[in-house]
């Protein structure tokens, strides 16, 4: 009889502002062991004693242990004593850098939570807007798309993916949806129609791209390429924008500058110039 592989005990990442630090770390030392499903849960935004003692008592409860990088020294070293009195684990991530700092610099820190973030919000701005860009690629999570701030709707190969991505690119979230048939895509309905922009294309040309994305994937033949049947597409796509009062951008031979600048000056000029998650 196989012996059951032991189960990982979980490790809490506990941070007075998203974690992400301290996730990062975590996760480049889990690299290092391949094939063991540590599970990781993360103490965001922690600021009270309370609600370390529940995090130390269920840490204590599974085995698990505390990673952290509080920079508050009340709530450090009362992690750091209340993990000693339970027997719990705790590693502490930034303490021994501060108290470095401290003592080499001759100053007291800041003790502010978040901070680095802060003064480099664009940076983290710009990671976040190309994660939600690929969680919202060609109709995916349409349960969440009113988070976003720009949401293009197209027909398939109208170029909407690059699009997407060039925008993420400047900050903004952006999701991308396709249309088909000229029917309504799920999850529209929760967007503010001032955020949805419907990209249109010349029949010739996206026939033309479509052919090309079939010789790739060795499809011959069938409608999708086909002039006729893409022409009535685009028309079908026009008026489908036209009824819901969409702003509607040509992208036929466009580069992807302009076509975003275009999308930006819409957006911009409804809602001010809000990259980054302002909204």
């Amino acid at each position: 009889m196989k012996r059951n592989p032991k189960r990982p005990r979980p490790l809490i990442i506990v941070s007075g502002s998203a974690g992400a630090s301290a996730a990062g770390i975590v996760n480049t030392l889990l690299a290092q062991f391949p094939g063991h499903d540590v599970p990781i849960v993360t103490e965001a935004h922690l600021k009270d004693r309370d609600r370390l003692d529940k995090v130390i008592a269920r840490a204590a409860k599974n085995g698990g242990m505390v990673v952290h990088t509080l920079v508050d020294d009340g709530l450090r070293q009362y992690l750091k004593d209340a993990a000693q009195a339970r027997g719990v684990p705790a590693v502490d991530l930034m303490g021994d850098i501060i108290q470095w700092l401290t003592e080499v610099l001759g100053c007291r820190p800041l003790g502010s939570p978040g901070l680095y973030r802060r003064l480099n919000r664009q940076y983290f701005d710009r990671v976040e807007a190309i994660e939600f860009a690929m969680e919202h690629d060609d109709g995916r999570n349409p349960q969440d798309l009113s988070r976003a701030q720009i949401v293009l709707v197209g027909l398939s190969r109208v170029g909407k993916t690059p699009l997407s991505m060039f925008l993420a690119m400047q900050g903004w979230r952006t999701a991308n949806v396709p249309l088909v048939s000229g029917s309504m895509p799920p999850g529209l309905e929760k967007v503010d129609p001032g955020r949805i922009i419907g990209l249109v294309i010349d029949a010739q040309r996206l026939a033309s791209h479509r052919r090309v994305r079939g010789d790739k994937l060795g499809l011959r033949g069938g409608g999708y390429a086909d002039l006729g049947g893409v022409f009535e597409e685009t028309e079908q796509s026009r008026e489908l924008f036209r009824k819901k009062g969409y702003a509607v951008i040509d992208v036929t031979d466009k580069p992807l500058e302009t076509s975003a600048d275009e999308v930006t000056r819409i957006i911009t000029r409804r809602y001010g110039a809000e990259t980054g998650g302002d909204s």
